[in-house]
């Protein structure tokens, strides 16, 4: 099996990935969104439009 990130192989106590490192990066490609799956729900459209509407007024 090789690491998703960087594709060495992987070790087992950071089994799908090689080290640390890479699974730092791949939990911070969930935290910053990458990994998100589009949601075709009108409603949580809104939702998602309202919450950056929020943050955007927060920051200026």
């Amino acid at each position: 099996m090789s690491c998703p990130i960087c594709k060495k192989f992987t070790v087992q106590s950071y089994r799908p990935f090689c080290s640390k490192r890479c699974a730092d990066i791949d939990l911070g490609k969930w935290f910053g969104g990458d990994y998100a799956v589009p949601s075709h729900d009108p409603e949580e459209a809104i939702e998602a439009l309202e919450a950056i509407e929020k943050q955007s007024s927060r920051l200026h």
